[in-house]
């Protein structure tokens, strides 16, 4: 399942070390509501390998401004504590787990 991430753990997170992946939604968005259901089976699919959690837009106003997020959903995949892909809008499964992967690379 994927987790709740936060602006009070995504620090506590962070500094884990592993990969990471980022889904900004909020739960009136409808692409958001398309997409939900394949993160959670990537956070199945990666369990333990990668961090994969939810950032709720508008319960948490910190990440999204420290991410530049100005749509969702907007995915981010993070390695090493940087940015290594942003894909903004729904995006097919396929495409997630390809960029899921390259984290484990």
């Amino acid at each position: 399942m994927a987790m709740e991430i936060t602006d009070s753990n995504y620090a506590a997170l962070l500094a884990e070390g592993k990969p990471m992946i980022l889904d900004f939604w909020a739960t009136w968005c409808g692409p958001c509501q398309l997409i939900g259901p394949m993160i959670e089976e990537l956070a199945e699919e990666f369990n333990g390998q990668i961090i994969i959690g939810k950032v709720d837009v508008d319960s948490n106003t910190d990440l999204p401004g420290q991410f530049g997020i100005r749509n969702i959903p907007t995915l981010i995949f993070i390695k090493n504590g940087e940015i290594q892909k942003k894909l903004v809008g729904a995006q097919q499964k396929s495409v997630l787990v390809e960029e899921a992967k390259k984290l484990l690379a």
